[in-house]
């Protein structure tokens, strides 16, 4: 049997990608960005190096082996950056939302997967992470608000988490949820938005190999602004879709409603698939601004994914899969 390899279409050649050295070395990204050791400090890599989470139980798991299927053609955005500039509306509407997030407690930590499954479990974070080999993938990440970022993060491909629980022939949907403790959580004390968190995709998009369970970025357990301490990342799909701090998770037969298309279904809604040719109802989408450096470059459809995913789209009305 001959295995044949094709690099996808948005594996760059190595010449393009980002050094590893460049992105593992803060001080060097900071430098060449002009922030000084004060600024450093005064950023998100102090919160980064806590003593708590110098105690975490699964720091031994960091750094996981690069995946070098993963490439970028932009140099990946450094942590100080990365770690204060955050949605995370559970502790506010602001973006500098790193102090305030700190108040999340991570343990213990279950997730419940259920639903329409043959192998339902509930199952402690810290067995969890160790379930599955975790890697490191670079990825893009493009917000709904035309802001971009691109990101180390290791986990795993959810699709092994779906193997794992035995979907029924009746699961058409992936319902996921976080957490709901307003007295942890102050945003959550707003009665404008439907807590706690939900977002879905079909079961197609959980399945497809760019889908990915976050448990970690920047070699080490991810940080609690970043939605410790299990998240998802759809890299083809506007950031509102890649849920933070999962508690639960659902097979489900009916389409999930999520947070933001419950609030705004017309600016927001299901399938939030990235397109420049698509507009959202108050601004463009056609450029974004690229968040550590500044610049304003065109956005790619599905966020440049689009050989990978496309085909889960094939004969739908495009009007309907973006916003």
């Amino acid at each position: 049997m001959v295995f044949v390899h094709r690099r996808p279409s948005w594996a760059l050649p190595e010449r393009l990608a980002t050094p590893e050295d460049a992105f593992l070395n803060r001080r060097v990204l900071l430098k060449a960005m002009g922030f000084g050791l004060m600024a450093a400090g005064a950023l998100g890599g102090g919160l980064g190096e806590s003593l708590a989470e110098a105690a975490d139980p699964t720091a031994d798991l960091y750094p996981a082996k690069k995946n070098e299927a993963y490439k970028l053609d932009r140099s990946v955005t450094p942590e100080e950056i990365n770690a204060n500039y955050n949605n995370f509306y559970e502790f506010g509407t602001y973006k500098e939302i790193a102090q305030e997030a700190q108040s999340l407690v991570i343990r213990p930590w279950e997730i419940e997967i259920g639903g329409l499954v043959d192998a339902p479990m509930t199952i402690a974070f810290d067995d969890l992470v160790r379930k599955f080999p975790l890697e490191t993938r670079l990825y893009r990440h493009r917000c709904v608000e035309a802001w971009s970022m691109t990101i180390p993060w290791a986990g795993f491909a959810l699709n092994k988490l779906v193997a794992a629980v035995k979907p029924q022939s009746g699961a058409k949907y992936v319902r996921f949820e976080t957490f709901l403790d307003p007295s942890m959580a102050s945003g959550q004390n707003s009665f404008l938005y439907p807590w706690p968190y939900v977002e879905g995709v079909t079961i197609e998009e959980a399945a497809n190999d760019l889908a990915f369970i976050v448990t970690g970025a920047y070699d080490k357990p991810l940080l609690k602004q970043f939605g410790a301490p299990i998240r998802l990342a759809l890299p083809w799909k506007y950031g509102f879709k890649s849920i933070k701090s999962i508690r639960k998770i659902d097979f489900v037969a009916e389409r999930p409603v999520g947070l933001w298309e419950a609030i705004q279904p017309s600016e927001y809604g299901f399938w939030a698939n990235v397109n420049p040719e698509v507009p959202h109802p108050r601004w463009s989408q056609a450029n974004e601004r690229v968040l550590h450096t500044g610049e304003v470059v065109p956005t790619q459809i599905f966020n440049g994914y689009g050989a990978e995913v496309a085909n889960l789209y094939k004969g739908m009305d495009p009007a309907t899969l973006y916003m």
